[in-house]
């Protein structure tokens, strides 16, 4: 089977986020040994989940992502509400869930949350399901002691002890950032859309990617940027009251003097703006840029189609490039579709 591997972070000489695969060197606590498995982690697991999405070919994130993915997931209602990451269900045709009692059963899309890099299923069927309570994420601090309870692609827990190593803010490469992230260790391999939970037995975070060199480390999304907006997400799908972040379609990666663009999406403005690898941009809107994070803020103050203009540094020539950015959910397959 094929795994999720974020392929596009190979390309940028970026850290990987590696398939969702436990390796024997890597440490975790398997099925086999329920003794040594905690009592807050008793608690959470029975609603843990494995998720097996296929994606039709002709759809954009099938280049970055891959036709067929397996992540985790947590179900948090128990009328069949899961979350998980957003990137899993990018574009999703069919998803598959794998119970820990053995039943794989059919799901629906129901939201994206792309701002957070999150997303919600629904299981078929009227259960109750088994589920596992928010916590607060809000007052977590530094050092708070956490597991990751990670699932392979075998449908078997990967379980991790460990704690938060620091929070802080997150910018990606893909116009992704977010203002407070988990950093959490020691890694977890089967990381995409495990449950992060605290000694209390609550679902504190939704791990999302891994981070640096070995040892590599995890980055966990709270669960409070869920919880702020989870009725309007499961009501309308996405979050509608948010104000849509103009999207361009440009892979970045961080300068000593701007930004370097690493990359395009085949479907957004920016290639058929003339946007080309390795310009360097300076300046949007005639305000400099510095930095990665200076850039997507000043980027996301413009409205979605207004027209936008961008400086770059190319072969020691600057260029001026005029583009209409769009809101990127217009291009995905629709929830429940």
């Amino acid at each position: 089977m094929r795994l999720i591997f974020l392929a596009l972070l190979v390309a940028l000489s970026m850290p990987q986020a590696a398939g969702a695969v436990p390796r024997e060197s890597e440490s975790g606590i398997l099925p086999s040994k329920p003794a040594a498995v905690p009592t807050h982690v008793q608690r959470v697991q029975p609603a843990v989940v494995g998720i097996k999405v296929r994606v039709p070919l002709d759809r954009p994130s099938v280049l970055t992502l891959g036709p067929e993915r397996w992540g985790g997931g947590v179900i948090f209602d128990a009328s069949g509400y899961a979350l998980t990451v957003s990137y899993v269900l990018l574009d999703a045709a069919t998803i598959q869930v794998s119970l820990r009692d053995g039943r794989v059963v059919p799901a629906t899309l129901v939201g994206l949350d792309l701002e957070h890099g999150l997303g919600v299923i629904k299981l078929e069927g009227d259960g109750p399901w088994p589920s596992a309570p928010l916590g607060n994420s809000s007052g977590v601090t530094v050092g708070e002691a956490t597991a990751t309870i990670g699932v392979n692609d075998e449908n078997e827990l990967v379980i991790t002890q460990g704690g938060v190593q620091e929070i802080r803010s997150f910018a990606g490469y893909w116009e992704y950032m977010i203002d407070r992230a988990f950093v959490v260790a020691p890694y977890n391999a089967a990381f995409g859309g495990s449950p992060l939970v605290n000694v209390q037995g609550e679902v504190i975070g939704i791990t999302s990617l891994r981070l640096g060199e070995r040892p590599f480390v995890n980055l966990a999304i709270p669960i409070e940027h869920f919880t702020a907006s989870k009725d309007e997400l499961l009501s309308k799908g996405r979050v509608l009251s948010r104000r849509p972040r103009p999207w361009l379609g440009l892979y970045t990666l961080s300068a000593e003097t701007g930004v370097v663009v690493a990359g395009m999406s085949p479907v957004g403005p920016a290639r058929q703006a003339g946007f080309q690898r390795g310009d360097l941009i300076v300046r949007i809107n005639g305000e400099g840029v510095e930095s990665q994070e200076e850039f997507y803020r000043k980027l996301w103050q413009n409205q979605v189609g207004q027209e936008i203009t961008v400086v770059v540094l190319r072969e020691a020539r600057f260029h001026i490039i005029k583009v209409r950015p769009l809101d990127r959910y217009d291009l995905l397959r629709p929830a429940g579709k």
